[in-house]
């Protein structure tokens, strides 16, 4: 090969990879092409599914009822009594 045939491989690799670098950080996958074949979003960009926005309810009910709970644990005791308690607990 001569030399100007080798410089041309150089930039056609560096554009390829420059594209590539610009098309992630503007969240589009280079690989992943849809039937009409534009590239593909990195992420959906829809929002959350209803069953993520179900979960999400759920953790959030969850963690009210932790809080309660551990409120109810800890009060009128005192803390060596609640770390006594929680050794004999911890030994079943």
């Amino acid at each position: 090969m001569s030399g100007g045939v080798v410089a041309i491989v150089i930039v056609a690799i560096v554009t390829s990879m420059i594209v590539r670098i610009v098309a992630i950080r503007h969240g589009v996958d280079p690989n992943r092409r849809n039937r009409r074949g534009a590239a593909q979003p990195l992420l959906d960009q829809s929002g959350p599914s209803p069953r993520e926005l179900e979960l999400q309810r759920e953790v959030e009910a969850m963690r009210d009822r932790i809080h309660v709970l551990e409120r109810i644990a800890t009060e009128d005791r005192r803390p060596q009594a609640l770390a006594d308690e929680i050794e004999r607990l911890r030994d079943k």
